[in-house]
């Protein structure tokens, strides 16, 4: 086991400087002089290049690449384009906000789909199977921003409970803090509780036409023990393995949902950084989103030996 865990702690090194040299690649290739942005409408040629002169961008892509690694590898992700602050503090100060809505998120739809898949499975081919898979292949369909501004409105301006957008952190109290979270999670949460709920189900259909579970049944186990004790836990490889790999979903998804409900996030420093093409703070963001992505992978690896004794590295 652990020199599996060391194996694939070095295989992150190739994959994190291949998204490194992407991304690096991606940016600086792209379309748009930042300089000539900052600059403004107005700015002479001279102008631009002093500017350029000055944040280096005037000097071959390669050399750039290279600072950039060396002050990567001492922990440096870069000044700020624009507000000329160190990337790190940046990212600092924008993610609690972040961490907030991804943890809730992911205790929503564990919470709501899990048990939506093993009643489906329970219950399948009746009505509320088909109900299921209804939610499923609606919360797949309907895109994140659609469904916050129907949240919005319902709960938010017509019903007035929730409030309609902002953060405040735990510090200020509880249910303020629980308060700005609750609409952008359940809007987040749906196509991630869609995804999980039917894997679930296919799972659990999987493993309820074992011959295991038709001699617990014989035997008269309850039908929660049957559920619970023998086919949920031989189920849950795939269930943790999704749930591993939505994490994509939730990345991508936290950048529509903190620009909507106008939380001041990662996302929305992502969004912020797109639209000025500060590339120092697009390529720190893009670089621990990568990270995280990875080291979750990891720990839904780590994870199958623990659910299922039989896997053994």
């Amino acid at each position: 086991m652990f020199s599996y865990i060391v194996r694939r702690i070095l295989a992150t090194i190739p994959v994190m400087a291949v998204v490194a040299i992407f991304v690096f690649a991606l940016l600086h290739l792209s379309p748009g002089d930042p300089a000539a942005i900052i600059a403004g409408d107005t700015a002479t040629p001279a102008d631009i290049a002093r500017i350029r002169a000055h944040l280096g961008l005037d000097q071959p892509i390669y050399i750039q690449f290279g600072d950039w690694v060396w002050r990567l590898m001492h922990g440096d992700l870069g000044i700020s384009i624009f507000t000329d602050l160190p990337v790190t503090q940046l990212i600092a100060q924008r993610v609690e906000p972040t961490v907030a809505l991804t943890i809730s998120t992911l205790v929503v739809s564990v919470a709501v789909a899990i048990p939506l898949g093993i009643i489906a499975a329970w219950k399948a081919g009746t009505w509320i199977d088909r109900a299921v898979m209804v939610f499923a292949v609606l919360g797949f369909s309907v895109p994140v921003f659609v469904l916050a501004y129907l949240l919005i409105y319902a709960f938010a301006i017509a019903a007035d409970w929730l409030p309609v957008q902002g953060y405040v952190g735990p510090s200020r109290g509880l249910w303020p803090f629980v308060s700005h979270l609750i609409l952008p999670s359940i809007a987040l949460g749906m196509i991630y509780a869609a995804l999980i709920a039917r894997i679930t189900r296919a799972s659990m259909l999987d493993v309820l036409a074992q011959d295991y579970i038709r001699t617990a049944q014989a035997k008269g186990l309850g039908s929660l023990r049957v559920l619970l004790g023998h086919a949920l836990k031989n189920a849950s490889v795939p269930i943790v393995t999704i749930i591993g790999i939505g994490v994509a979903l939730l990345i991508s998804g936290v950048v529509v949902t903190e620009t909507v409900f106008a939380i001041p996030g990662l996302g929305r420093l992502t969004v912020d950084a797109i639209l000025r093409r500060d590339y120092p703070i697009i390529q720190g963001i893009i670089l621990i989103f990568s990270g995280v992505y990875v080291l979750i992978n990891l720990l839904v690896d780590l994870s199958y030996t623990l659910l299922d004794p039989r896997i053994r590295y």
